[in-house]
């Protein structure tokens, strides 16, 4: 296993070294055993991690952290935990939407970011287009959904904002371009991304923006081993000529490719529960073994080889995953630091068909 590795560069490190906080006192007297993790002196190896997100300007840890569970599955104090955790880790870019939670997302991820006073540490991005208070993406709304998500995140400015294109993936895109090219202009927003948007949107996106209108530079897809559909094809390929970054959601399924839920009886009768017993079928169990057999090999958990197989595909910079404890987010970023086999990759795409 290469440290950090599919496209990435990092400084010389121990091979297998785990990333721990030095101990001290009693701790540190039992952190002497031969096999106790390194301790890391000073700023974590994930912070010399980093990915160029396309032409939108930034570069990012190439995991971003989503909010999707705080204020729903997460409490406040475990949000902050774990969002700690990402950072500590090395990490600098955060996803959320004004959707999640009824805005309650934001309103947590805003009040870290106050406390913790590292604004200008994070790439922060957020979607809009499904706020109750502010549907849709015509002009007036979407000039109130971005100045409520700043005052939730409690930021002057969102590093790139998400247009979401709704169930009917139908926008009006001029309209959408010029209220982007005010809130661009207004020092509100830095960059621009789409998210349930068709190849042919990103196509007339790019039409526009030759008129002077401003750019979609970030995709986001719903993407994984076990959902290919909807982004290979015309949609990959319009992303890759127009150099638009992906940075795809549902890179476990839902959980389920966590390899942590595999029997129907255990998932519950949440909405959760019912979206992993989708994925208990013959298909999800042919591909968790191929996720458990690649695992074992490199030594990492089933989470972390399902993030290595995105990042090892054309146009993908940094899939966006949710969390529920800090050691969910300590088993997916030791996905960024395996670097898979060809053979490796079509084994588990093999799996999955």
């Amino acid at each position: 296993m290469r440290l950090f590795g599919v496209g990435h560069t990092a400084p010389t490190a121990v091979a297998g070294a785990t990333i721990a906080s030095p101990a001290s006192g009693a701790d540190a007297a039992r952190a002497e055993h031969p096999s106790a993790p390194i301790p890391v002196q000073g700023a974590p190896l994930g912070q010399s991690v980093r990915a160029r997100l396309g032409d939108a300007g930034f570069d990012v840890f190439p995991l971003m952290l989503g909010g999707a569970e705080f204020g729903w599955n997460v409490d406040l104090e475990t949000s902050h935990q774990i969002l700690d955790r990402y950072t500590e880790a090395g990490g600098n870019a955060i996803h959320t939407a004004d959707s999640y939670a009824g805005g309650r997302s934001e309103h947590i991820i805003g009040e870290w970011l106050t406390s913790r006073g590292n604004r200008d540490e994070i790439v922060l991005a957020t979607r809009v287009g499904r706020h109750p208070d502010n549907p849709g993406l015509g002009p007036v709304n979407l000039v109130r959904a971005v100045e409520a998500s700043l005052t939730r995140l409690r930021t002057d400015a969102i590093d790139i904002l998400y247009f979401d294109a709704g169930p009917s993936g139908e926008v009006v895109l001029d309209d959408v371009l010029a209220t982007a090219e005010w809130l661009v202009d207004a020092g509100k927003v830095r960059a621009l991304g789409a998210f349930g948007f068709s190849a042919e949107r990103l196509v007339e996106a790019r039409i526009l923006s030759s008129a002077g209108y401003p750019r979609i530079t970030v995709l986001d897809v719903a993407y994984n081993v076990l959902r290919r559909a909807d982004f290979e094809g015309d949609l990959r390929l319009v992303a890759g000529a127009q150099n638009v970054a992906v940075t795809p959601s549902h890179a476990l399924q839902h959980g389920f490719l966590s390899g942590h839920h595999r029997n129907k009886s255990r998932a519950g009768l949440s909405v959760r529960g019912a979206q992993l017993v989708s994925s208990l079928n013959r298909r999800g169990s042919r591909t968790l073994r191929a996720l458990d057999a690649v695992a074992h090999g490199h030594g990492v958990p089933d989470a972390a080889i399902a993030v290595a197989w995105l990042l090892a595909q054309k146009q993908v910079v940094a899939p966006i995953v949710n969390a529920f404890a800090t050691e969910h987010v300590d088993e997916l970023v030791q996905g960024v630091g395996v670097q898979l086999s060809r053979s490796q990759l079509a084994e588990l795409s093999r799996a999955a068909d």
